[in-house]
């Protein structure tokens, strides 16, 4: 389904064996009615139910992302909505169609950049990191491609000048399940230029759950999505690509290209990766002399966990668990390690030969555990085989979960996640 058709665009996979992990409830407060009727352009921070439970307030008082660039690799990025004045940086639209970078085309990628950096002026979304800058860089979805010619390497191009930026951290809500050799060297590239680049996994669980990409590459952070109630969406796509979660269920967004309104219905994968996205602004902002490899490394090792604190295994649902920036801001939770080791694939990123002692727990590369053995919602009784039900600790609140990304189809059927 292609962007701006319905919902299922805006619910927007990795590596190997799956992996399991123990996890338990997290997070409360009022939940988002999941109905896409369209609401004010006001009172959009009321809707945005995280930020409390992930004590953004708090949060604030020692960062809001200052110093920290986010490219954002998606539809285009509208300037100009009230949220996002003097928050865009100028970015590229490789795509090769009419209108440039901040002409969005949908209103998916504005609502990604406001949810990263958005200062809720006007009513509108509050970004988890509002101290960040965005660059926007718009490529092409399915029915874009569809109404005339585009560059055909638009993703490979945007990520490559992504990767030659002076941006830290590349967020994409897209996804295809097709592999792409040019997008996969272009994220190579990326990677050797240190930047932290963070994709969604997929929104088509109940349509074969296939990896997505370019979330699914080694040098990828895949991320998946959580919601208020502590249950793991059925549409999820789940796997061992999938390394980490963050908030994505019931979350307001531009309802199209007019920008008059919002509307309320499912953020996804979408939204957990430019949420995902803009925790990394937040912790990298308080070590600005820190790599890719030891902010990512933080976000592994203080994501919500199980009440047995594993941190050798992963969730085929969850990966390391749902970020939580505010326990290594506030708290001190997770050690930033080897600048020069990925946590995502244990090998050195400075061209030095890898290790040859184990990885760090909480690396991607940790024991696999026992297949199927994700553990209960905590107090519900019931296995995460159970209706894919699941929960984690998060900053001491209680139920969050994960529904996953959206694919975008790289030859003719990419999608916004």
């Amino acid at each position: 389904m292609t962007a701006g058709t319905s919902l299922a665009w805006w619910r927007p996979a990795r590596r190997g064996l799956a992996y399991t992990m123990a996890v338990a409830a997290a997070w409360s407060l009022g939940v988002v009615g999941p109905a896409p009727a369209a609401v004010a352009a006001d009172g959009m921070r009321s809707k945005q139910w995280y930020l409390d439970a992930m004590h953004a307030d708090e949060i604030w008082r020692k960062t809001t992302g200052k110093g920290i660039k986010v490219v954002v690799i998606d539809t285009g990025v509208n300037s100009s909505t009230p949220s996002l004045k003097g928050q865009v940086l100028k970015g590229l639209d490789p795509s090769d169609t009419k209108g440039d970078e901040t002409d969005d085309y949908t209103g998916h990628g504005t609502t990604m950049a406001e949810l990263i950096a958005g200062t809720g002026k006007g009513g509108g979304l509050q970004g988890l990191a509002p101290g960040a800058k965005i660059i926007p860089m718009r490529i092409a979805d399915t029915e874009r491609q569809n109404q005339g010619h585009v560059n055909a390497f638009d993703e490979r191009d945007a990520i490559r000048a992504a990767a030659d930026s002076d941006a830290q951290i590349i967020s994409m809500s897209f996804g295809s399940e097709y592999r792409s050799t040019q997008t996969r060297e272009a994220v190579e590239y990326a990677a050797s230029k240190g930047k932290l680049f963070l994709a969604a996994v997929g929104n088509d669980a109940k349509k074969g759950n296939k990896p997505s990409y370019p979330a699914s590459y080694a040098d990828v952070v895949g991320v998946a999505a959580s919601s208020p109630e502590g249950r793991v969406a059925d549409y999820s796509q789940h796997g061992s690509f999938v390394d980490l979660a963050a908030p994505g269920d019931d979350i307001p967004y531009w309802c199209d290209s007019s920008f008059k309104r919002y509307c309320d219905g499912d953020g996804g994968t979408s939204a957990a990766t430019a949420i995902a996205s803009a925790s990394a602004a937040l912790i990298w902002s308080i070590h600005p002399d820190w790599t890719a490899n030891q902010v990512l490394r933080v976000m592994f090792e203080s994501a919500g966990r199980g009440e047995d604190g594993n941190k050798t295994t992963l969730s085929e649902y969850y990966g390391h668990g749902i970020v939580r920036p505010n326990a290594h801001i506030n708290r001190g939770l997770g050690k930033p390690g080897d600048p020069d080791v990925s946590p995502l694939t244990g090998e050195r990123t400075d061209g030095s030969p890898a290790p040859s002692t184990p990885t760090a727990p909480g690396s991607s590369q940790a024991p696999k555990g026992k297949p199927g053995a994700d553990a209960v919602v905590a107090g519900s009784g019931k296995s995460a085989e159970d209706d894919g039900q699941l929960g984690l600790i998060v900053g001491g609140v209680v139920a969050v979960v994960v529904l996953a990304a959206g694919a975008f189809v790289l030859a003719r059927r990419r999608r916004t996640s």
